[in-house]
């Protein structure tokens, strides 16, 4: 008796289907390899996905938006969604996986252990909760693409957490003494302007706001690019295993300032025919665990153009370091550090130092605090989702791990990821 277990077999198991676990698993299907996705939610996307609906960001620049797989899923969705429905998206992101005949999609699939071999990953098994069965995926390869490094904690893949100190890098911006603070984390909500007036009857549990705490948050209902990012908590806890306990405290925050908008003497007349048609209840990640690989990618890297001989992608968004209080502070909440556009960043940080056959894609990977300020953002990850499905793929074509792909390799995964339209800025 008990639960059924499903057994299957793969080149490449992604665990986490947001945008890094995609472009991973699409790459290293369309370069051949059997591929297994699992994901804990319903809909790929992660932080893009219509349960979160942060925008995809990335290097800034007009030259320097990212190509490959992501920008392929941009150009359908500008002609299949111009009215940017999030359901559509939603929609746009599962057609890309499911066409790929090699990719086996197990959505609603939490990753709950993993069994070793010799030191390496012989199997990852997920429970489904649609169908009560679990899911084991034996592989000779796995790319976390989780976020929150799910796979860490199950293999004793080295990983690091908080801010280093200053001196570990000689990074200017981290703090004196390594502690354990993150960037936070935040739920969206969404907002539109109608022809007439609207009233907003809050709940008795949102949390009441005053002008003093907007101070350095000023919302600008009219700008597109308001989209209340700064309602952050949870940077001086775990954003791991307090995240329910965040988002409860996120969420009467979250309706205690539409509430201040909606019916302050200070805010009513601005947003009188206003209304709220989308409130977020599952949190955007920012940070938690991160992967130490080969080599850790840090701020001096950012700052001198990341000029690697294994670049594989790039970043280009500024070293945006949120305040580990987010809104309970009350100084300004991020402050962004200048950082070129484009940097490239090096394979070397995409797999495990001491897991043979782990890769890892997204805001997970072996960089500092400092580095991953800028790296993280979703048009990134894409990236370096990309660059580990198709180096995955050499690897299992050649019959070596992560570490053995020489130079000879690179140089081979580099044209690959330029055959397949991604930018290297470097090259």
């Amino acid at each position: 008796m008990g639960f059924q277990r499903i057994d299957h077999a793969a080149d490449l198991c992604v665990v986490g289907g947001g945008l890094s676990g995609l472009c991973a698993a699409v790459a290293a299907a369309r370069h051949g390899l059997k591929v297994v996705l699992m994901h804990d939610r319903p809909m790929l996307g992660g932080n893009a996905s219509s349960e979160i609906r942060m925008w995809v960001c990335g290097a800034h620049g007009d030259n320097n938006r990212e190509t490959g797989l992501l920008e392929e899923l941009m150009m359908e969705n500008q002609y299949r969604n111009p009215d940017k429905n999030y359901y559509i998206w939603d929609g746009i992101l599962y057609g890309m996986a499911k066409r790929e005949k090699r990719i086996t999609l197990l959505l609603n699939c939490s990753c709950l252990d993993a069994a070793m071999k010799d030191g390496s990953i012989e199997t990852v098994t997920g429970w489904q909760t649609t169908t009560q069965r679990y899911h084991s995926v034996r592989a000779g390869l796995f790319a976390d693409c989780s976020g929150d490094s799910v796979l860490a904690p199950l293999t004793g893949a080295a990983f690091r957490e908080g801010r280093e100190a200053r001196a570990e890098f000689g990074e200017s911006i981290q703090p004196e003494h390594a502690d354990s603070c993150t960037m936070g984390m935040s739920c969206m909500f969404q907002v539109e302007e109608t022809r007439e007036a609207q009233a907003f009857i809050p709940p008795d549990w949102a949390e009441r706001i005053t002008e003093e705490q907007l101070a350095h948050r000023k919302a600008d209902l009219n700008s597109p690019m308001e989209n209340f990012w700064y309602l952050e908590l949870g940077g001086m806890r775990d954003t791991i295993g307090d995240t329910e306990e965040i988002r409860d405290e996120l969420l009467p925050l979250a309706y205690g300032i539409w509430d201040y908008l909606k019916n302050s003497p200070q805010e009513r007349e601005n947003s009188r025919n206003w209304r709220l048609t989308w409130m977020g209840a599952l949190p955007g990640k920012r940070e938690s665990k991160r992967y130490e690989g080969p080599y850790i990618m840090n701020q001096n890297d950012v700052r001198s153009g990341g000029e690697f001989g294994d670049e594989v992608a790039y970043g280009g968004w500024s070293m945006d370091d949120h305040h580990p209080a987010g809104f309970r502070t009350d100084q300004e909440p991020t402050i962004y550090h200048k950082a070129p556009s484009p940097y490239g960043i090096p394979y070397r940080c995409l797999y495990s130092r001491n897991i043979p056959n782990l890769f890892f894609a997204g805001r997970n990977i072996s960089v500092s605090h400092a580095a991953l300020s800028s790296c993280r953002v979703m048009g990134t990850c894409a990236m370096l989702g990309q660059a580990v499905g198709t180096a995955a793929a050499i690897a299992a074509v050649e019959k070596c791990l992560p570490k053995d792909i020489t130079e000879r390799h690179i140089t081979y995964l580099q044209d690959l990821l330029m055959d397949d339209d991604c930018f290297l800025p470097h090259l």
